[in-house]
């Protein structure tokens, strides 16, 4: 690593410049930046979709080194590290606090570890993308009866497809490129996302309807090519490790701030926000009560204790 000879670290993602996901990986390339100076070049490709990619190309992008970094919703690894399905459980989480605490602690290690041991990447942090509510074009949901005979798009995971079977609703795994496509044309119906990525990806303005069902608690690793990062000195590993745990704390500030600005821009394009009561959210959790009653089975207690269960 010198001046002659820097560095080059490349970081991805899929949204615009404005999102906290972007501004978190400036965080990180600034923080490099500011350590090694012109011993690193750091470059951003915020939006990989705008250059014909597909949201989930970043995973390859990455672990082929043509990107350094990136980050992707935990869900569209599950086919290849099934231990990930665990955190598509649907209402996994009472709350945020709880859900970072996991995510932060022993089960977050375990889930690092388990991508690392079958993909080449490392697992540098988790951004938070959040709890997840559903949005649709058609009526008001206030219990799973609602969902009936209804299309929606769920992230590429079998856990999700059948928590939204479970419900009522007709799921469909696409990635967030066709999704987009299909909201817009009014071929599909309904899609569930964090209200922040709702609004990112213009879905509120096709979808009146909005319910905070907060069904699924979705977190992003922040991943690097294990090649380049291997052959980094020491020094840019740690400080890699370093950077990117302070901006997890920066991003997850932003996403709760984002979250209360897209639940004003959703109501000031003129769309309904249900909010459940009581009895109707444990509709819903008494829904899906069947995944909970095979998690144990599936992925074994530890994991279990691992979020206090």
């Amino acid at each position: 690593m010198s001046k002659a000879n820097p560095i080059e670290i490349r970081m991805g993602g899929y949204g615009p410049s404005s999102t906290g996901f972007s501004k978190a990986l400036k965080f990180i390339g600034d923080r490099l930046a500011a350590e090694f100076g012109d011993r690193v070049d750091v470059k951003y490709v915020w939006n990989i979709m705008e250059f014909g990619y597909r949201s989930e190309d970043i995973l390859w992008l990455v672990e082929k080194g043509i990107l350094s970094l990136g980050y992707q919703s935990s869900s569209y690894l599950t086919d290849r590290v099934p231990e990930l399905g665990f955190v598509d459980l649907p209402f996994l989480f009472a709350n945020r606090d709880e859900a970072r605490r996991a995510i932060d602690g022993a089960l977050g290690a375990t889930l690092a570890k388990a991508i690392e041991g079958k993909a080449d990447y490392r697992i540098v942090g988790w951004f938070e993308n959040g709890f997840r509510h559903i949005s649709n074009r058609l009526r008001p949901v206030r219990r799973p009866a609602d969902l009936a005979g209804m299309t929606i798009r769920v992230l590429p995971s079998d856990i999700q497809k059948r928590t939204f079977e479970l419900l009522g609703a007709l799921p469909q795994r696409l990635d967030l490129t066709e999704a987009l496509k299909m909201i817009v044309s009014g071929t599909i119906d309904a899609q569930e996302n964090p209200l922040a990525n709702t609004v990112t990806y213009g879905a509120h303005k096709y979808h009146r309807f909005h319910t905070l069902t907060g069904h699924f608690y979705i977190s992003r690793p922040i991943f690097v090519c294990r090649a380049q990062f291997d052959a980094w000195p020491v020094a840019l590993q740690e400080a890699m490790r370093s950077a990117a745990a302070e901006a997890v704390t920066f991003q997850r500030r932003l996403a709760v701030e984002e979250e209360r600005d897209a639940r004003r821009a959703i109501e000031a394009q003129g769309c309904l926000i249900e909010e459940l009561t009581q009895t109707e959210h444990q509709s819903f959790v008494s829904a899906v009560a069947p995944m909970m009653a095979e998690a144990e089975a599936v992925y074994g207690g530890a994991m279990l204790r691992q979020v206090g269960r």
